[in-house]
């Protein structure tokens, strides 16, 4: 038996009210199986596309005879091994023989010939709960793609691995980019389901059109649940420890520190050659996801944050206390640091001499006023 609730714009959640155990949406076949029977179906998956027991959905959905026709494969390809903002090409995945079509080559917004013979859209991506990881970007063209060629969206919802934690400064509209689309916070505090129920309560997509989407909600699950990640969401998010601190340590991408890629230890550590010589070093090579990783060879000194206790918050120290340190301030910030930041405020109050206090308490306002807007989508009790 399947409960549903309405929800904003055409958004419709489906519940499976008689589970006994905790599942990601995609584990709940019973409850979309309706929606994807006898239709041909396209996904938007990638490797985090994992049911409970290991196995991949479009495995799975081909196990029961699912008439999937295309993988739309996003950011970090299908297999989820491309560098960050690498070229994604279309091909064929060797394993089921399904032809790849890449939404992070040419286009980020399927196209209608792309779309063509779908006739309704999965969505199983495994998000972070951060603004400028680009999973949310893609769930905004899908949406758009499809509520423009009339072709319903089923979102397979998975848990935020950093739960209910809101907080950073919001975006700007005038600094929308892939990297952040939308005027929210670095850390949203949603699941993907309620974030796509955002996008269309708040007309964000293009000329405000609605996307017909239904939300396979999670059994059993609160938003305190601690939930571990079993498969990398992305090549340089290899751990739980790193998904928490990356909200924080992701600035790093706008200055001339490394975040540790070219190591095993991607954003658990920063460093650079031009931060004081301490007793922590590394030294980045080449590896999966980093085919060529800042300061590739080159010693750089840093903390190392893998054993800190997990974090609640956005933190800034670590980024103030970098700049503070490094041997040139005027070439401590590239131009990306305000795509990610959302605002040029932020590189302002650092170069100022603000603390993280201070800091922290200008975005109060705009905190609030998203919190409220939020309440609206939220599936899953606070």
């Amino acid at each position: 038996m399947e409960g549903k609730k309405a929800a904003a714009g055409k958004s419709t959640v489906i519940m499976t009210p008689n589970a006994t155990s905790f599942s990601t949406g995609s584990g709940l076949f019973g409850s979309y199986a309706p929606l994807i029977t006898n239709k041909r179906v396209g996904i938007v998956t990638n490797q985090s596309g994992l049911l409970g027991d290991s196995s991949h959905v479009v495995d799975f959905l081909l196990s029961e005879k699912m008439d999937v026709v295309k993988i739309f494969a996003p950011e970090h390809g299908f297999r989820g091994t491309a560098d960050a903002g690498e070229t994604i090409i279309d091909g064929k995945d060797i394993t089921t023989g399904l032809p790849i079509v890449s939404i992070y080559g040419d286009n980020k917004k399927p196209t209608p010939a792309q779309l063509e013979g779908v006739d309704v859209m999965l969505f199983d991506l495994q998000d972070v709960g951060a603004r400028f990881f680009t999973y949310i970007s893609t769930l905004h063209y899908v949406m758009e793609a499809c509520a423009e060629n009339n072709i319903q969206v089923v979102v397979l919802d998975r848990p935020n691995p950093n739960g209910g934690i809101v907080d950073g400064p919001v975006l700007e509209p005038e600094f929308s980019s892939f990297v952040g689309m939308h005027p929210i916070p670095v850390l949203h505090g949603m699941t993907i389901g309620e974030y796509a129920q955002m996008i269309n309560g708040e007309g964000w997509l293009k000329n405000g059109i609605q996307c017909d989407i239904k939300i396979i909600a999670c059994s059993m699950y609160t938003r305190d649940m601690p939930y571990s990640i079993s498969v990398k969401p992305s090549p340089n998010l290899p751990n739980d420890m790193a998904i928490n601190l990356y909200a924080s340590l992701c600035f790093f991408e706008g200055t001339n520190v490394s975040v540790g890629r070219g190591t095993d230890k991607q954003f658990q550590i920063f460093g650079s050659p031009y931060l004081p010589n301490v007793d922590f070093c590394f030294v980045p090579q080449p590896n999966v996801g980093a085919k060529d990783p800042l300061y590739n060879g080159r010693p750089c000194f840093g903390e190392d944050l893998s054993g800190i206790p997990k974090i609640e918050r956005l933190e800034l120290k670590w980024l103030i206390k970098a700049y503070n340190e490094t041997q040139d301030k005027t070439k401590f910030f590239n131009s990306y640091f305000t795509k990610l930041a959302g605002t040029k405020k932020l590189r302002e109050q650092i170069e100022s001499g603000m603390t993280a206090a201070e800091i922290r308490a200008s975005w109060e306002t705009g905190l609030i006023e998203f919190r409220e807007m939020r309440r609206k989508y939220l599936i899953y009790p606070e």
